[in-house]
């Protein structure tokens, strides 16, 4: 580069966001923000058919484990009142070839409309209704089934059958309540394996398979607030019984709205805990935003008056395409310099962490035209940082001139297929001009990282309507009263019963995501044991079990409950429980003698395990590794825990060693 070519070129003034780290981040900060959120929850019933078809659920294949393939395409239609779904327009603009691989096992012709439904499962409407129910709802008296517009290319037909059965319930959270709009029955979507370039792949395996969707009002005030009431949906579904775990058996969407922005819907949210980080940041895009909005406004051009300009730098020569320029012009590639008039300063302006406004155009090259990334570079990119150090000054000011820009313009080059370029031209038109009106209304992805990218335009509210192919189905009272008596307890008392019983607070998480409280209060009933004792077992001990041991079959909870019934019967001391535990869950076929063996137990009594302390006493003292009594205490204990365990509680012995030290 000409060392007569500075930086300075691309520092540009930047208006500031005021972001704050969500670490630093107070109630403060959301309130001044005017932070909104809610949740809509998709999670899928444990039933043995789909919900439309009598295919097998659960069934899942391997992404590359297919019987045959199935090539569609979108096409929009008007509506009854002569419009089209914004959706559906931009999902046309995409040209996208949807392939469906399909299995036959957990496929039919019902998946792509070919034949009418069944009579929707029954199994899966009683368990959404007994949801329902722990929800706080009123269940409707007759169930019409609707079809919902689904224009990603997820469900092959375009739509996907629904029903409302619940409205207006809510969930503690805190000091307050959480307003339930309404829980519904639907049939979930193809699982994607592929989005790259105008290509889009699906396994059908999930399709079909029956799901409820839980909707909250957006009460949620805080990052924190949002996760809290995702966890205790996720525990009062789990405390069912009634539904799927794994990965993709649930799935969160996340709507986030700040003052002055609008609602944005934050797709894919795969774990509980990306929530706050996600969140957070969309709250200061939208404030980003805001201020773009605001910056805009002071150039008093109404968004559909402003126009970019643009030219092919290939055929007009009108810049060097070196480096970088050039690889792309030897793939035969088009390149189009553009003018952004009054964005001077905007490209680089933070958005997200890592982010600026500049990856909103990217976003939307990458979904809208199907131009992979990297797909652009811009004038206020630092040439030795975005790896163009041939794009520099020099080359950004003939561009510049070229198409008469003035100081409060910014300029970009893009790059593509020619096939594709007029679709991106329009996109970053388009995008700009979404920018005088600050926040877009939109659908997201979720990423890791905790910041998202653009997913697609947030569909319009009127893309549901009556399936005729569905008749309605009455739920009587009767029906739901037999449902209400085989309910669990609520995840509230949950709660207050592990409270009451002394369970360490760092469990309860656990313990109600794997709803193993029903088992504890059934062990401690049956056993007579103590209720802080078995909490703990399970809260701390298994949960370090699991994590450090693979079990050689598929484990089921309820072994443990056996495990118990076999320490009660041959009138063992319960502490064997923890010994026995890693055992039971790395061989769960294994029986329970041989897990004593294994695990070396011999019974002893009590007096014989006593009688020895005194010689371990004299043998530490002429060891005089340390004399401190509880250096003592500890090292008799360790001698004698194997004995012990088992067969006299370990307190007991602690207790005559102590005495023992004492004298």
């Amino acid at each position: 580069m000409n060392n007569n070519n500075t930086n300075d070129h691309y520092k540009k003034p930047m208006l500031s966001v005021g972001y704050v780290s969500r670490a630093k981040a107070t109630v403060e900060t959301y309130q001044e923000l005017g932070f909104n959120s809610g949740l809509e929850i998709h999670q899928q019933l444990m039933t043995v058919k789909k919900l439309f078809c009598r295919c097998p659920a659960g069934l899942y294949q391997n992404g590359d484990d297919y019987d045959a393939e199935l090539i569609r395409h979108m096409r929009p239609t008007l509506s009854e009142l002569g419009e089209y779904d914004g959706t559906a327009l931009m999902e046309f603009k995409t040209r996208k070839n949807i392939i469906y691989r399909i299995k036959d096992e957990s496929a039919c012709t019902y998946d792509i409309d070919d034949t009418p439904p069944f009579a929707i499962d029954r199994e899966a409407l009683d368990k959404a209704i007994g949801i329902a129910l722990l929800l706080g709802t009123n269940i409707v008296g007759e169930l019409h089934i609707t079809r919902k517009q689904y224009l990603d290319g997820s469900i092959p037909t375009g739509f996907q059958r629904t029903a409302i059965i619940g409205i207006e319930g809510e969930i503690p959270l805190g000091e307050k309540n959480i307003r339930i709009i309404q829980l519904s029955l639907e049939e979930d979507s193809c699982r994607e394996v592929l989005d790259e370039g105008h290509w889009r792949t699906f396994t059908t395996d999930r399709l079909g398979i029956p799901l409820i969707e839980t909707v909250t009002a957006p009460d949620m005030k805080t990052p924190d607030e949002v996760a809290q009431a995702a966890h205790y949906l996720r525990y009062l579904a789990r405390s069912t019984n009634n539904v799927r775990t794994g990965i993709g058996a649930a799935r969160e969407d996340v709507n986030v709205s700040v003052r002055g922005g609008t609602r944005v819907e934050i797709k894919g949210v795969a774990h509980i805990k990306w929530i706050p980080e996600l969140t957070h940041n969309e709250a200061f895009r939208q404030k980003a935003l805001l201020i773009i909005k605001d910056k805009l406004a002071s150039l008093k051009i109404a968004s559909d008056d402003w126009k970019m300009s643009f030219v092919d730098l290939i055929q007009n020569n009108i810049v060097p395409l070196k480096g970088v320029l050039n690889d792309i012009r030897k793939k035969n590639l088009q390149i189009i310099g553009i003018n952004l008039p009054g964005f001077k300063g905007l490209l680089s302006f933070f958005t997200q962490p890592g982010k600026k406004f500049a990856n909103e155009l990217s976003d939307r090259l990458k979904v809208i035209a199907c131009i992979e990334k990297p797909n652009m570079i811009h004038s206020e990119e630092i040439p030795e940082l975005s790896g163009n150090e041939t794009v520099n000054k020099a080359v950004w000011d003939k561009l510049a001139s070229h198409l008469g820009a003035d100081d409060k313009d910014a300029q970009l080059i893009l790059w593509g297929d020619s096939d594709d370029i007029k679709m991106a031209i329009e996109t970053i038109e388009e995008r700009c001009r979404l920018a005088f009106n600050g926040v877009p209304n939109e659908t997201r992805k979720a990423l890791a990282d905790g910041t998202t990218i653009f997913e697609r335009v947030l569909p319009g509210p009127d893309r549901m309507y009556p399936d005729t192919d569905s008749a309605p189905i009455p739920i009587e009272d009767e029906h739901i009263e037999r449902i209400k008596k085989d309910l669990p307890v609520s995840v509230r008392d949950r709660v207050r019963q592990l409270r009451e019983w002394d369970v360490p607070a760092d469990t309860y998480g656990y313990l109600l995501r794997r709803n193993l409280v029903w088992l504890i209060e059934k062990i401690i009933k049956d056993f007579n044991l103590p209720p802080r004792y078995v909490g703990t077992l399970f809260g701390h001990t298994f949960r370090g079990v699991e994590r450090k041991i693979t079990p050689s079959a598929d484990f089921n909870d309820y072994a443990i409950y056996g495990m118990f019934k076999f320490i009660n019967s041959q009138g063992l001391n319960v502490e064997i429980a923890e010994v026995m535990l890693p055992g039971l869950y790395a061989h769960p076929k294994m029986v329970f003698d041989s897990i004593l063996n294994v695990i070396g137990y011999k019974m002893c009594e009590r007096d014989s395990i006593v009688s020895l302390i005194p010689n371990l006493i004299k043998k530490f003292d002429s060891i005089k590794r340390n004399n401190s009594t509880r250096a003592k205490h500890d090292w008799v204990m360790g001698h004698l825990r194997k004995m012990a365990i088992g067969n006299v509680a370990l307190k007991e012995i602690a207790i005559a060693v102590e005495k023992e030290c004492a004298k």
